[in-house]
């Protein structure tokens, strides 16, 4: 499920930038790691993130930045491996997890029961779902009831569309689905959508960077776990997990979420496949 499209130049800029490949690698640590990783991975740890998504992963000054990126940062240093953010679509990163192309997914993918026959998860953030609208709407939208007689701008792939949907099939709603978020911010500031649906931070993350075009609307709901993803038996899973508490513990996770201002989605301590639904 990312920067946003006000002005429209600075949209269709960062559009571009996020469909290129950047790679950033991280060095290893001045002091080994004690976390055991499967010796495959000690070269170079392949992180696949669909960079589009601000605050959690987009495009600055031709690198890939956010909060996700930042703890990918830190997991590669307290497990002493390389790290490479490879950007990447959303729909592309669970197929690519599953047949080898990238070792660990992380960008912001909520943990599902469904997702779960596909990769494993380590949760390391809860977030909600939210709505933003144009600043000169009238319109008050809560819950997914809410969508119905309107049109909603989601990205493809990602929970929002597939909650959008299945509303839809309860009363009309018109679900527009983009390549990647900024083209659903451009939906929603051009009017071709009434609003737009993304994670609760992200949602309000849009409208801070908007110059007063967008608001948010409604409250936050469907709160559920975000988690990085492994290809199921790869030996990653184990290794993931200490390194997501070594960050809590060493204080790296709660100082890196201040740093985006998203600490309110912050968990006590990572959870192997939490999926709730």
């Amino acid at each position: 499920m990312r920067t946003v499209g006000i002005p429209k130049k600075k949209l269709a800029l960062t559009a571009a930038l996020g469909s290129l490949t950047v790679l950033a690698v991280m060095g290893l640590p001045a002091s080994a790691s004690t976390i055991k990783v499967p010796a495959k991975y000690h070269g170079t740890l392949r992180v696949a993130m669909d960079a589009t998504y601000p605050p959690d992963e987009f495009i600055q000054k031709g690198n890939i930045v956010g909060f996700d990126a930042d703890l990918a940062y830190a997991l590669g240093k307290v497990m002493g491996v390389k790290v490479q953010l490879v950007d990447a679509t959303f729909d592309t990163i669970i197929p690519g997890i599953v047949d080898g192309k990238f070792d660990l997914g992380n960008s912001s993918f909520t943990d599902t029961k469904a997702r779960e026959k596909q990769v494993d998860f380590v949760d390391y953030f809860s977030a909600g779902e939210g709505y933003y609208e144009k600043a000169s709407s009238t319109k008050t939208f809560n819950g997914l009831k809410a969508l119905c007689g309107h049109s909603v701008a989601v990205e493809s792939g990602t929970t929002e569309q597939s909650d959008a949907q299945s509303q839809a099939k309860h009363c009309h709603v018109n679900v527009e689905s983009y390549d990647n978020q900024n083209e659903a911010n451009l939906a929603v500031s051009d009017g071709h959508a009434d609003l737009g649906f993304a994670d609760s931070q992200v949602a309000a993350y849009i409208v801070h960077l908007s110059q007063g075009q967008f608001k948010l609307t409604g409250k936050p709901f469907s709160t559920a776990p975000y988690g990085f993803i492994v290809a199921k038996n790869s030996g990653l899973a184990a290794p993931l997990m200490a390194g997501v508490k070594a960050i809590m513990a060493n204080g790296q996770y709660r100082k890196i979420l201040a740093k985006w201002g998203v600490e309110q989605g912050s968990i006590a301590k990572p959870v192997m496949n939490g999926a709730t639904s």
